[in-house]
């Protein structure tokens, strides 16, 4: 039996590409109905994300126009979306093929969609870019991707994990982080950087982490072993002294990231906000037979392994601030100041 479901809903539309003033909020939006396979969360919290900015102002495409390639997956966005790709809320109704025992669970979102509408996908969508998102009082995702998760955590506290804790954990397990690595955290502040920090010391590395002076201790606080400035990481670490880069800057300093690593070390980015056209000097990638990985699609049983992290309390939550979802464009001003650490978090309106 499903729960009592309105008809119109508050959320934030995403109108078309541009500044702050294509986020529309509005409270006569439709509810969706969950088709076979899907099921309909009623969203409680809702993090922000960079790459909820940077599909708002087009920033993935390669194109002059911007509109053409806009989208996560090299597609044109859709108009309007619900953006919001970090996800926690209860279960109020179920689709046909799910049990209606799942109506009631308390789940997190995994945020990189592989089924929509019912059928696996060629390629991958991410939640809010593709497919309407966690902006918004209720959402439609397929059961696949909405894990139930047991935790004393709150709603706020939850929704801070999926996207950056998700984003982080598949950097590491693609470039195999092990106990005996030592690894270079690149943003380590910010969402995705901070939640890197733990999940390597869950690992058993060493991490040294690249941050602003101001924001130090909190990152030692995290687990830190060592916190370091981005001035000239060189002369800071030495050359081939680092395993792994995690990587969410790149920028004009990004050669610096292949002189500290060791023959034979691992770099791995997804994110590139310092600046993403880099110079790059193929003879230091080949003679010191470096591996590179580009991290966006999750690898299998990555969201699963990382719910299993939260409910046993190998990490904890970071949020920053949190804002009214009416409030969206105040928060995303504040996220792009780059002046917390952790996350901000947007709750979601009764």
């Amino acid at each position: 039996m499903n729960m009592m479901i309105p008809e119109t809903m508050k959320g934030v539309l995403l109108t078309g590409h541009g500044g702050p003033e294509v986020l529309q909020y509005r409270d006569d939006i439709s509810v969706p109905l969950p088709s076979a396979n899907e099921v309909l969360i009623r969203v409680h919290a809702a993090g922000v994300n960079n790459t909820d900015i940077n599909t708002r102002i087009a920033w993935y495409s390669k194109n002059d126009g911007g509109d053409t390639d806009a989208s996560w997956s090299g597609n044109a966005l859709v108009f309007p979306r619900i953006q919001g790709a970090d996800v926690c809320g209860v279960i109020v109704a179920v689709g046909d093929n799910v049990s209606a025992a799942r109506i009631g669970e308390r789940v997190l979102i995994e945020p990189c969609i592989r089924e929509a509408n019912g059928e696996a996908l060629e390629s991958p969508w991410y939640n809010g870019s593709e497919c309407d998102g966690g902006f918004a009082q209720y959402t439609v995702i397929a059961a696949k991707h909405a894990y139930a998760v047991n935790s004393a955590l709150s709603d706020i506290e939850l929704a801070s994990f999926p996207c950056s804790y998700s984003t982080a954990e598949n950097m590491l397990t693609r470039a195999n982080v092990t106990a005996q690595d030592r690894v270079l955290i690149s943003g380590a502040s910010g969402g995705v950087g901070s939640a890197a920090i733990q999940l390597a010391k869950a690992r058993g590395a060493q991490v040294i982490a690249i941050t602003s002076l101001s924001k130090n201790q909190q990152l030692l606080d995290l687990g830190a072993d060592q916190v370091i400035s981005r001035d000239d990481l060189v002369d800071t670490l030495g050359e081939n002294s680092i395993d792994v880069v995690i990587d969410l800057v790149a920028g004009p300093q990004w050669p610096q990231f292949l002189q500290v690593l060791t023959p034979g070390g691992r770099y791995a980015v997804s994110g590139a906000i310092g600046g993403a056209i880099v110079e790059l000097d193929i003879r230091t990638l080949y003679l010191k037979d470096l591996s590179f990985f580009g991290c966006t699609v999750l690898e299998p049983n990555v969201f699963q392994n990382l719910v299993h992290c939260i409910e046993q309390g190998k990490i904890n939550p970071i949020v920053a601030q949190t804002f009214p979802l009416k409030a969206i464009a105040q928060a995303q001003d504040v996220f792009l100041k780059k002046k917390h650490v952790g996350k901000i978090v947007l709750t979601i309106p009764d």
